[in-house]
């Protein structure tokens, strides 16, 4: 697979026009991820209603692969549980990783668009960074809410 091949056009797209981009003023969660290999840097916003995500947002400057894996974990985290987030954020990060093959299912279908990445381990970093970022805004809410300090 050549470089240009990754760029599917599910990844093209969500890239010129990327769901769910902005930022949530009264958000319950806000992260911020950076890619030290290429530059990409993320925020994400997490409105939620009683532990369930009812809108999700990101602003990031980076790569077709960042930008448009960020558009799409958005789109599937609505509706969501906090544990069930991070249930399909674990699902996702082995998949682009290589440690489990994606999945065919409905949730995976558009996503599977990122495999392409498999073939550029460095890139894999890129598709996962909106993902790690939602972790890390989770795990610093759990822990202010538990009255811990990160």
């Amino acid at each position: 697979m050549s470089l240009r091949e990754l760029y599917t056009g599910a990844i093209l797209r969500h890239n010129r026009t990327p769901h769910n981009f902005g930022e949530i003023a009264d958000a319950d969660i806000t992260a911020k991820g950076y890619n030290k290999a290429c530059g990409d840097d993320m925020r994400i916003f997490v409105r939620l209603e009683d532990e369930v995500v009812k809108e999700v947002t990101f602003l990031g400057r980076g790569c077709a692969v960042s930008q448009s894996s960020a558009s799409m974990m958005t789109d599937r985290m609505k509706g969501k549980s906090l544990s069930d987030a991070l249930e399909f954020v674990e699902e996702f990060k082995k998949m682009i990783h290589g440690e489990k093959e994606f999945s065919d299912t409905e949730d995976f279908k558009e996503l599977s668009s990122l495999r392409g990445v498999l073939q550029y381990p460095v890139r894999a970093k890129c598709a996962s960074l909106a993902w790690d970022t939602l972790e890390l805004g989770v795990a610093e809410y759990r822990g202010r809410k538990n009255g811990q300090e990160l």
